[in-house]
């Protein structure tokens, strides 16, 4: 059989699938899109979910979704129901949501409070720990509780961040330097003293991958995203190779305003999986909302000015967020299927921040409510070719599309490496 005839097959097996997107991403062509089957194919998905989502941490939510005792929320991970739960002595833990017993899920809801987990098929119960308390008729018979605890997934917080991994040991690597320099440069939000204001899922009909390959360029702003460019520069950060002078003295002006507050914001990096950096919005944009102007009358954390930009983070593979002055706003990628993907975006205002006076919801959402709905068509268009029979890779613009480009090579590099430790 010959190379190509190989990479056109069609898989019947995982182990098929495997060594087939092995061959695509090691036969890639750099800088260019990635062949068809990896934008479309279940099986090759089915690889994307078991080397990717189920090994590496994943971004799911924020402390503040979770405040007391009891809270929690849940999140699908493919097929992988997870559960996050605040215990009593306010640690933030995350569960497989499946009872010991006959695996029913514990919890079906989104979000809820609980004193402990009951299993409604047969009310095994766990404390909030994850620890067995009943069982039924199996607690008199001699039954060891102790061994039939809920099942853990790796759980970590910083600056209000959640992150879960699934895997049976959590990758090395420099997620923990990530995750101090996310405390530091979250701590003038004060994330424990904020609130979910409000939130929107949206179901995109095309692969994970092109939606975080969206994100990852503004070539397509200017065409796409009025609403979105009345306060944001399109330009990713200074070391934008596009970034003209001009830029980089209006963002040295800012830097020095934040240096005299004690502010962060200059350019972190963590391989090409982790960044952040504060950017400033157009001139006179105090925030990301239609006309620039204030999304709430509370201030987040210890900010005395609305003029703090956004403080860009990035976390591959599934997250991008948007933190401002007076609120933040998040975004979770899950994919469903190889067409398939949920896009979650949450506003977070203060805590004391009072709806219908303080903010109004819908000024909150209004501009990325506009700018996801127009990054869905385009990232439907987006799917629709590449499905069609005349799909060929294309190349990346290097001054343009250097984030795609970087998305790209983590991803290949990321697949290739779990696949072949």
């Amino acid at each position: 059989m010959s190379n190509i005839d190989f990479l056109n097959i069609s898989c019947t097996s995982i182990d098929e699938a495997r060594e087939k997107t092995t061959a695509l991403l090691e036969q890639r062509q750099p800088n260019y899109s990635l062949a068809q089957g990896l934008y479309n194919d279940p099986a090759l998905f089915r690889v994307d979910m078991e080397e990717i989502f189920q090994k590496e941490w994943l971004f799911v939510g924020m402390s503040s979704e979770i405040p007391k005792k009891g809270d929690y929320f849940t999140v699908e991970i493919g097929q992988n129901p997870v559960l996050i739960l605040r215990d009593g002595e306010g640690k933030i833990s995350a569960f497989h949501n499946t009872c010991r017993h006959r695996g029913s899920r514990l919890c079906s809801k989104e979000r809820g409070k609980v004193a402990n987990l009951v299993c409604p098929y047969h009310q095994w119960t766990y404390d909030l720990k994850g620890n067995l308390l009943f069982a039924g008729s199996e607690t008199n018979q001699g039954f060891d509780m102790k061994q039939h605890g809920l099942k853990r997934a790796h759980c970590k917080t910083a600056g209000g961040f959640i992150f879960v991994c699934l895997a049976e040991s959590a990758p090395v690597s420099d997620f923990d330097d990530f995750l101090l320099t996310l405390e530091e440069y979250m701590e003038p939000y004060d994330v424990e003293n904020t609130k979910l204001a409000v939130e929107s899922n949206m179901y995109e009909r095309a692969n994970w991958k092109l939606v975080i390959e969206n994100n990852r360029e503004c070539y397509h702003c200017a065409g796409s995203h009025p609403e979105l460019l009345n306060s944001l520069l399109e330009w990713d950060d200074i070391n934008d190779p596009r970034a003209p002078q001009s830029f980089l003295d209006y963002y040295n002006k800012h830097a020095a305003q934040w240096d005299e507050q004690g502010i962060p914001h200059r350019h972190r990096s963590f391989g090409l999986r982790n960044r952040i950096v504060r950017m400033p919005l157009k001139e006179g944009a105090k925030v990301m909302t239609i006309d620039g102007g204030t999304g709430s009358g509370k201030l987040l954390g210890r900010f005395t000015s609305y003029f703090q930009g956004s403080m860009r983070i990035l976390h591959l593979p599934n997250s991008w967020n948007h933190m401002q002055s007076d609120h933040f706003i998040v975004f979770r990628v899950l994919p469903i299927s190889a067409q398939e993907t949920m896009v979650t975006t949450k506003w977070f205002v203060h805590k004391d921040a009072v709806e219908g006076v303080d903010y109004d919801p819908q000024r909150l959402r209004e501009v990325w409510d506009a700018t996801n709905d127009q990054d869905r068509v385009l990232g439907e268009e987006n799917q629709r070719g590449i499905n069609s029979m005349g799909y060929r890779p294309g190349p990346y613009s290097e001054s343009h599309e250097f984030g795609v480009i970087n998305f790209i090579d983590w991803y290949s590099d990321i697949v290739l490496k779990n696949l072949h430790p």
